[in-house]
């Protein structure tokens, strides 16, 4: 799989992408307004407030108490003696919320939900240029179908912070496909402060650098070298400024994940999960988490083996080695990996070369799943995502 060419007059060539751009964004819109439909029509026949289910439910209600006090809160679990601290989570996305809470009339739940609303939209239109630069505009606008109709899609319509990671994700790599080392670099770097997994689009920068200084001949290139060094700047700040804060500065933040469960262990606590729910004894949310990484690793193969560009390779495989090799919560894996949407190129492409009914009737029944799916999660099941 490698970037197209495009010999077509450049005013043709930019209205039809315009057009598919903007039927990629609203088909994303649809399917995702018609999630949060479902969820409020369901959250209001339980009597909960839809605001509430959507913009304070588990790890929403953590950045609705940065927004509002700053950092600071811990909560303490005496049975296992853990102590957990907002720390572990990055700072951009509470710092939008302040911002939109300053500039609009509205509570930090409800501008939790429009930053990640906001930040879907951008992804969207980022993940179709992705997608439109590598195979074309078809593939584009399917690569954004399926990105917005995957079981867990209803998190980009919850405060959380997959759908800024996302956008930020694909338009750094857009910029690295067009060679914009210092926009990758500068969006490379707000990744980095917004999810501990933003380090793959620091990781996607730095390896594409390497690759061109060493085998493009590009030692010569100023842009090059300063995108390179720069795109870790966010993460390792953030870690950094946790671990001044903490009294350990290279091991405090990893000690405040810890106390949430999460470290890396190679995988052997994903493949205890795993063999849970193959012996029966997992839940509906641990099966679906199953299927959904099984089919991940797949995709990943084929993305591999289709040769996608090497910024795409790099981001997508740091989130898989991040996502299968580390502990915690195994419910939450899929949740991680939804800011991987180069995953879905090969299913995309391969529905860009079917009928166009067929990719119409996938797309809806996958959609009515989604829906579905994320109903169950936010309203019945009861378990964090």
């Amino acid at each position: 799989m490698t970037t197209r060419t495009v010999t077509a007059a450049p005013r043709t060539r930019a209205a039809g992408g315009l057009s598919a751009g903007v039927a990629a964004l609203a088909v994303f819109a649809a399917v995702r307004a018609a999630g949060v439909l479902v969820i409020a029509l369901g959250a209001w026949w339980a009597g909960k407030d839809p605001l509430a289910v959507l913009g304070t439910s588990w790890d929403s209600g953590w950045y609705v108490a940065i927004t509002e006090h700053g950092y600071g809160r811990s909560l303490a679990w005496p049975h296992s003696g853990s102590v957990q601290s907002d720390l572990a989570f990055f700072p951009l996305y509470p710092s939008l919320m302040r911002l939109t809470t300053l500039l609009l009339p509205v509570g930090a739940a409800g501008a939790g939900l429009l930053v990640a609303w906001g930040a879907a939209a951008a992804a969207a239109v980022g993940v179709y240029r992705v997608g439109e630069r590598v195979a074309g505009a078809r593939t584009g606008v399917l690569l954004v179908a399926l990105w917005g109709v995957q079981p867990h899609a209803v998190v980009f319509t919850t405060g959380y912070t997959e759908s800024l990671l996302a956008a930020l994700a694909a338009w750094s790599l857009y910029a690295l496909l067009r060679e914009r080392w210092l926009w990758a670099a500068g969006l490379a770097v707000l990744a980095g402060l917004t999810r501990p997994t933003g380090i793959a689009v620091a990781a996607a920068v730095s390896v594409t650098a390497l690759y061109a200084l060493l085998a493009r001949g590009g030692l010569r290139r100023p842009a090059v070298w300063a995108a390179g060094l720069l795109a870790p700047a966010g993460w390792a700040a953030y870690l950094l400024a946790v671990g001044v804060r903490r009294r350990d500065l290279l091991g405090g933040y990893f000690a405040v994940q810890d106390s949430w469960g999460s470290r890396f262990d190679f995988g052997a606590s994903a493949v205890r999960s795993a063999s849970r729910v193959l012996m029966g004894q997992g839940s509906p949310n641990s099966a679906m988490t199953l299927v959904v990484l099984a089919l991940a690793v797949g995709l990943g193969v084929l993305l591999a083996l289709d040769r996608a560009p090497l910024p795409l390779l790099v981001y997508t495989a740091v989130l898989l080695v991040i996502t299968l090799g580390g502990a915690g919560f195994f419910d939450s894996k899929p949740r991680f990996l939804l800011p991987a949407f180069p995953l879905l190129l090969p299913l995309a492409a391969a529905m860009a070369r079917a009928r166009p009914r067929t990719a119409v009737v996938v797309t809806g029944v996958l959609a009515g799943l989604s829906c579905g799916y994320g109903a169950y999660l936010m309203l019945v099941s009861h378990v964090p995502l």
